[in-house]
């Protein structure tokens, strides 16, 4: 079955789409990338998304978002379509994440109740009468419905795709916000571990963005990084964050990590150089923490595997291995799965596991009470 997969991550930096040939059922699936193409978003729609994840926003401009996402969504399938020799009517079905603008994966108190919940926007109608073929998305709620935090998501995927019988991985995805997930040799799936270690590339990005007045996105090469000097009184403060020391099932967000978060760290007056040098190491050292605290003593950890943008910042990766000794390390590319696209082919896995009427969701990574059939179904146009 040929799925397009539409992810459109926290880094806010673009939409992507895998075009992925599946077939199979059950644990036994077979996953082959037919073709990936990440379609820019325009500063102008990009800083709206920013806008209302990060500021009270009014449910008429969250909806007029959303529409104005499912119609770019739809408009990046067919643009993969094209790029990659694929004509629109072969695309069986469509996975799409849409964009979060807020998540609340632990329970709060509203109305005397405890309620989590979670909101991707990007309509799916859009997509579907775009494209012509049905589509998936949505898929967070069910599992928050079934008491988990409606993350981490991918971990089945990078079940299916990279379990081994002998040796035990560690999937590290440095996306907006960093994850890992861990598979010890020759597990079931219900053994599997997964969370969100804190912020990947989101802080570094905002640091970049703001104090460039949006002419730069991001710290290219981790050039800025490598020019500067971590400041470890900052430091120390930043890995004081309750939310390290607590024990998965966790996921965070922009919510946490987002321009709130960023304000404070530019109002310290430092230079550029020491404050993005500082976040890539509040990203190592969280990683490294997620992996020592709560993987190691429970599995035998032969390699890591790095995926997301972060696999080409040297000023992430490097101190990484060094943190690591005695762990091989790939990337995700070596093992045949593009490191941009890993995300987008979760989310057509889990598309086609829907349509099938299987679970998508590890309650060992989301801390649901069960396994769930995830996504809402909208059917081709008539």
């Amino acid at each position: 079955m040929l799925v397009a997969g539409i992810m459109s991550g926290t880094s806010v930096d673009g939409i992507d789409v895998a075009l992925v040939d599946i077939r199979g059922s059950g644990w036994d699936v077979e996953v082959e990338q037919l073709g990936f193409h990440a379609a820019p978003l325009s500063t102008e729609v990009r800083d709206e998304i920013l806008a209302v994840c990060d500021a009270p926003a009014s449910a008429g401009r969250i909806s007029q978002l959303s529409f104005l996402l499912g119609r770019l969504f739809g408009e990046a399938v067919l643009e993969a379509c094209d790029a990659c020799g694929v004509h629109r009517r072969e695309v069986e079905l469509i996975g799409s994440h849409g964009q979060t603008v807020y998540h609340q994966g632990s329970a709060a108190q509203l109305c005397g109740r405890s309620v989590a919940s979670t909101l991707q926007i990007g309509e799916p109608a859009c997509i579907a009468r775009l494209v012509g073929a049905p589509v998936v998305a949505d898929f967070r709620t069910a599992d928050i419905a079934a008491g988990g935090h409606g993350a981490p998501l991918v971990p089945l995927t990078d079940y299916l795709v990279f379990r081994h019988a002998q040796f035990g991985r560690v999937l590290v995805n440095i996306g907006g916000i960093a994850n890992l997930t861990a598979i010890p040799a020759g597990a079931g799936p219900d053994v599997v571990l997964a969370f969100d270690t804190g912020p990947g590339n989101m802080v570094i990005d905002q640091l970049v963005q703001d104090a460039s007045g949006g002419e730069r996105r991001f710290d290219r090469d981790g050039r800025l990084a490598a020019r500067g000097a971590i400041n470890r009184r900052l430091l120390d403060r930043l890995l004081d964050d309750p939310y390290y020391c607590r024990p998965p099932p966790k996921s965070t967000g922009r919510e946490r990590f987002g321009a709130g978060f960023v304000a404070p760290l530019l109002a310290q007056g430092l230079r550029l150089e020491d404050l993005v040098a500082t976040a890539a190491q509040l990203t190592v050292r969280t990683i490294l923490q997620g992996v020592e605290r709560f993987v190691t003593p429970r599995m035998q950890v032969e390699e890591i595997v790095v995926s997301g943008g972060g696999r080409r910042n040297p000023s992430l990766l490097e101190p990484l291995r060094e943190g690591l000794p005695g762990m091989r390390f790939r990337t995700s590319d070596q093992l045949g799965i593009d490191g941009d696209a890993k995300e987008a082919i979760a989310f057509a896995v889990l598309a086609y596991r829907t349509w099938r009427g299987c679970s998508g969701n590890l309650p060992s990574a989301t801390g649901a009470s069960g396994p769930a059939v995830l996504g809402k179904i909208v059917p081709a146009p008539s």
